[in-house]
């Protein structure tokens, strides 16, 4: 997900994407830890995606 759009996501958005990445990337390190992932790329997208959405979250929290 790209920044331009994630900054046209109300607060309420962005949150409930947080908590979703969350979940994803929970059920992402099971997977991984039982030999079962089929894309270990999709973590460090995920990850980094979490960080661009919290980054922006906060951007617009204090403003």
């Amino acid at each position: 997900m790209k920044a331009a759009e994630i900054r046209e996501l109300t607060v309420d958005d962005l949150r409930a994407r947080v908590q979703d990445l969350d979940d994803q990337i929970f059920r992402l390190r099971i997977q991984k830890s039982m030999g079962q992932l089929e894309a270990p790329a999709k973590v460090r997208e995920v990850r980094r995606d979490l960080a661009r959405i919290k980054t922006i979250l906060r951007e617009k929290e204090q403003a």
